[in-house]
Protein backbone atom coordinates (compact mmCIF):
# COMPACT_ATOMS: atom_id res chain seq x y z
CA UNK A 1 0.00 0.00 0.00
CA UNK A 2 1.15 3.32 -0.97
CA UNK A 3 1.94 6.12 1.60
CA UNK A 4 1.38 9.81 1.37
CA UNK A 5 5.21 10.12 -0.30
CA UNK A 6 4.09 7.35 -3.04
CA UNK A 7 1.45 9.22 -4.17
CA UNK A 8 2.64 12.39 -3.76
CA UNK A 9 5.18 10.80 -6.49
CA UNK A 10 2.12 9.06 -8.35
CA UNK A 11 0.63 12.61 -8.39
CA UNK A 12 1.03 14.07 -12.14
CA UNK A 13 0.54 10.46 -13.62
CA UNK A 14 -2.37 9.39 -11.58
CA UNK A 15 -5.15 9.80 -13.66
CA UNK A 16 -3.31 8.37 -16.77
CA UNK A 17 -3.29 5.57 -14.66
CA UNK A 18 -6.42 4.80 -13.64
CA UNK A 19 -7.81 5.49 -17.04
CA UNK A 20 -5.37 3.07 -18.65
CA UNK A 21 -6.82 0.45 -16.23
CA UNK A 22 -10.24 1.16 -17.01
CA UNK A 23 -9.89 1.01 -20.53
CA UNK A 24 -8.49 -2.06 -20.49
CA UNK A 25 -10.68 -3.66 -17.70
CA UNK A 26 -8.08 -4.52 -15.46
CA UNK A 27 -7.75 -4.91 -11.64
CA UNK A 28 -8.01 -2.33 -9.98
CA UNK A 29 -9.27 0.61 -12.02
CA UNK A 30 -12.12 -1.58 -14.24
CA UNK A 31 -15.22 0.65 -14.22
CA UNK A 32 -13.76 3.30 -13.05
CA UNK A 33 -15.60 5.97 -15.72
CA UNK A 34 -18.82 4.20 -14.99
CA UNK A 35 -18.46 4.17 -11.30
CA UNK A 36 -17.81 8.13 -11.07
CA UNK A 37 -20.11 8.98 -13.89
CA UNK A 38 -22.81 7.08 -11.49
CA UNK A 39 -22.12 8.67 -8.48
CA UNK A 40 -22.43 12.05 -10.08
CA UNK A 41 -25.85 11.08 -11.64
CA UNK A 42 -27.12 10.68 -7.86
CA UNK A 43 -25.39 13.96 -6.78
CA UNK A 44 -26.16 16.51 -9.30
CA UNK A 45 -29.20 18.93 -7.79
CA UNK A 46 -30.27 22.07 -9.49
CA UNK A 47 -29.57 23.88 -5.72
CA UNK A 48 -26.02 24.26 -4.24
CA UNK A 49 -24.83 21.75 -2.19
CA UNK A 50 -22.29 21.16 0.31
CA UNK A 51 -19.79 18.28 -0.57
CA UNK A 52 -16.94 16.80 1.52
CA UNK A 53 -15.04 14.55 -0.28
CA UNK A 54 -12.89 11.77 1.91
CA UNK A 55 -9.37 10.78 -0.34
CA UNK A 56 -10.16 13.33 -2.98
CA UNK A 57 -6.62 12.84 -4.76
CA UNK A 58 -6.61 15.09 -8.07
CA UNK A 59 -10.08 16.16 -7.73
CA UNK A 60 -11.60 13.81 -10.60
CA UNK A 61 -15.52 13.39 -8.88
CA UNK A 62 -15.02 16.87 -7.32
CA UNK A 63 -14.43 19.09 -10.44
CA UNK A 64 -17.45 18.34 -12.00
CA UNK A 65 -19.20 19.25 -9.00
CA UNK A 66 -17.73 22.23 -8.66
CA UNK A 67 -18.67 23.28 -11.48
CA UNK A 68 -21.88 22.99 -10.75
CA UNK A 69 -21.73 25.27 -8.13
CA UNK A 70 -21.19 22.92 -5.31
CA UNK A 71 -19.59 23.72 -2.06
CA UNK A 72 -16.57 21.05 -2.21
CA UNK A 73 -14.31 20.64 0.93
CA UNK A 74 -11.72 17.68 0.17
CA UNK A 75 -9.03 15.76 2.81
CA UNK A 76 -6.16 14.37 1.17
CA UNK A 77 -2.80 12.78 2.96
CA UNK A 78 -0.96 13.49 -0.24
CA UNK A 79 0.22 17.08 -0.53
CA UNK A 80 1.26 16.83 -4.01
CA UNK A 81 -2.14 15.09 -4.92
CA UNK A 82 -3.83 18.12 -3.36
CA UNK A 83 -1.83 21.24 -5.80
CA UNK A 84 -3.24 19.10 -8.70
CA UNK A 85 -6.55 19.36 -7.12
CA UNK A 86 -6.19 23.02 -6.32
CA UNK A 87 -5.52 23.91 -9.48
CA UNK A 88 -8.68 22.66 -10.54
CA UNK A 89 -10.91 24.16 -7.78
CA UNK A 90 -9.24 26.76 -6.42
CA UNK A 91 -12.51 28.22 -3.99
CA UNK A 92 -12.68 24.59 -2.40
CA UNK A 93 -11.40 23.83 0.96
CA UNK A 94 -8.65 21.66 0.65
CA UNK A 95 -7.03 19.82 4.08
CA UNK A 96 -3.63 17.55 4.43
CA UNK A 97 -4.69 14.99 6.49
CA UNK A 98 -4.67 11.76 6.90
CA UNK A 99 -8.61 10.25 7.25
CA UNK A 100 -7.53 7.03 8.89
CA UNK A 101 -7.37 9.48 12.36
CA UNK A 102 -10.74 10.37 11.74
CA UNK A 103 -11.45 13.82 10.38
CA UNK A 104 -9.41 17.01 10.66
CA UNK A 105 -10.43 19.26 13.96
CA UNK A 106 -11.65 22.37 11.69
CA UNK A 107 -14.16 20.01 10.19
CA UNK A 108 -14.84 17.28 12.48
CA UNK A 109 -17.99 18.84 13.78
CA UNK A 110 -19.49 20.12 10.13
CA UNK A 111 -22.58 19.03 8.32
CA UNK A 112 -22.60 18.23 4.99
CA UNK A 113 -25.03 16.94 2.42
CA UNK A 114 -22.92 14.37 0.61
CA UNK A 115 -20.19 12.75 1.84
CA UNK A 116 -18.63 11.09 -1.00
CA UNK A 117 -14.88 8.77 -1.51
CA UNK A 118 -13.46 7.20 -3.88
CA UNK A 119 -11.01 4.72 -4.19
CA UNK A 120 -9.58 5.42 -0.55
CA UNK A 121 -11.44 3.45 2.14
CA UNK A 122 -9.27 0.35 1.08
CA UNK A 123 -6.77 2.14 3.28
CA UNK A 124 -9.32 1.41 6.44
CA UNK A 125 -9.37 -1.93 7.87
CA UNK A 126 -12.70 -3.59 8.13
CA UNK A 127 -13.12 -3.03 11.32
CA UNK A 128 -12.26 0.52 11.08
CA UNK A 129 -14.19 1.11 7.63
CA UNK A 130 -17.32 0.27 10.25
CA UNK A 131 -16.69 3.03 12.89
CA UNK A 132 -15.22 5.58 10.34
CA UNK A 133 -19.02 5.33 8.77
CA UNK A 134 -20.68 5.17 12.20
CA UNK A 135 -19.08 8.46 13.07
CA UNK A 136 -19.83 9.91 9.41
CA UNK A 137 -23.08 9.61 9.64
CA UNK A 138 -22.86 12.22 12.36
CA UNK A 139 -22.00 14.67 9.85
CA UNK A 140 -25.19 14.67 7.66
CA UNK A 141 -27.28 17.37 6.99
CA UNK A 142 -31.28 15.50 7.02
CA UNK A 143 -31.58 13.29 4.22
CA UNK A 144 -27.98 13.65 3.54
CA UNK A 145 -25.82 10.46 1.89
CA UNK A 146 -22.64 8.73 2.32
CA UNK A 147 -21.21 7.34 -0.85
CA UNK A 148 -18.33 5.20 -1.45
CA UNK A 149 -17.00 4.12 -4.71
CA UNK A 150 -13.93 1.61 -4.04
CA UNK A 151 -12.80 -1.67 -5.11
CA UNK A 152 -15.73 -3.54 -3.56
CA UNK A 153 -17.34 -6.87 -4.02
CA UNK A 154 -21.44 -7.73 -2.93
CA UNK A 155 -19.67 -10.97 -1.18
CA UNK A 156 -16.43 -12.73 0.52
CA UNK A 157 -16.37 -15.22 -1.96
CA UNK A 158 -16.54 -13.07 -5.42
CA UNK A 159 -13.77 -11.08 -3.60
CA UNK A 160 -11.64 -14.07 -3.31
CA UNK A 161 -12.73 -15.18 -7.40
CA UNK A 162 -10.87 -11.86 -8.62
CA UNK A 163 -8.29 -12.38 -6.35
CA UNK A 164 -7.27 -15.42 -7.89
CA UNK A 165 -7.87 -14.02 -11.56
CA UNK A 166 -5.71 -11.42 -10.43
CA UNK A 167 -2.69 -12.98 -8.03
CA UNK A 168 0.23 -11.57 -9.81
CA UNK A 169 -0.79 -7.73 -9.48
CA UNK A 170 -3.21 -8.23 -6.38
CA UNK A 171 -2.48 -5.78 -3.64
CA UNK A 172 -2.35 -7.55 0.07
CA UNK A 173 -2.36 -4.57 1.97
CA UNK A 174 -4.98 -2.94 0.82
CA UNK A 175 -8.61 -3.72 2.78
CA UNK A 176 -11.38 -3.87 -0.24
CA UNK A 177 -15.22 -3.61 0.78
CA UNK A 178 -17.42 -6.35 0.82
CA UNK A 179 -21.10 -5.17 1.00
CA UNK A 180 -22.92 -8.06 3.11
CA UNK A 181 -19.86 -7.58 5.64
CA UNK A 182 -20.56 -3.98 6.19
CA UNK A 183 -23.86 -4.16 5.67
CA UNK A 184 -24.57 -6.82 8.91
CA UNK A 185 -22.99 -3.88 11.00
CA UNK A 186 -24.90 -0.95 9.80
CA UNK A 187 -28.15 -2.21 8.97
CA UNK A 188 -29.52 -1.24 12.22
CA UNK A 189 -28.57 2.39 12.27
CA UNK A 190 -28.84 3.34 8.55
CA UNK A 191 -30.29 2.41 5.04
CA UNK A 192 -27.79 0.86 2.72
CA UNK A 193 -27.53 -0.29 -0.45
CA UNK A 194 -24.70 -1.57 -3.25
CA UNK A 195 -24.38 -1.10 -6.74
CA UNK A 196 -22.08 -3.22 -8.60
CA UNK A 197 -20.22 -1.48 -11.27
CA UNK A 198 -17.17 -3.65 -12.79
CA UNK A 199 -15.96 -6.91 -11.49
CA UNK A 200 -14.01 -5.25 -9.58
CA UNK A 201 -15.86 -1.94 -8.22
CA UNK A 202 -19.21 -1.44 -6.57
CA UNK A 203 -20.65 1.70 -4.94
CA UNK A 204 -21.90 1.42 -1.42
CA UNK A 205 -24.62 4.49 -0.56
CA UNK A 206 -25.84 5.16 2.92
CA UNK A 207 -27.97 7.17 4.52
CA UNK A 208 -29.41 7.83 8.47
CA UNK A 209 -32.63 5.93 9.22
Amino acid sequence: MLDNNGFDLWADTYDESVDNSDKNNTYPFAGYERLINTILKNLIKIKKLTVLDIGIGTGKLSTELYKNGYQITGIDFSEEMLKVCNEKMPLAKLVQHDFSKGLPDDIKYEKFDYIVSTYAFHHLNDIDKIIFIKKLLENLNKNGLIIIGDVAFQTRKQLNECKLINKNGWDDEEYYIVYDEIKNNLDNICNIEFKKISNCAGIIICMNK
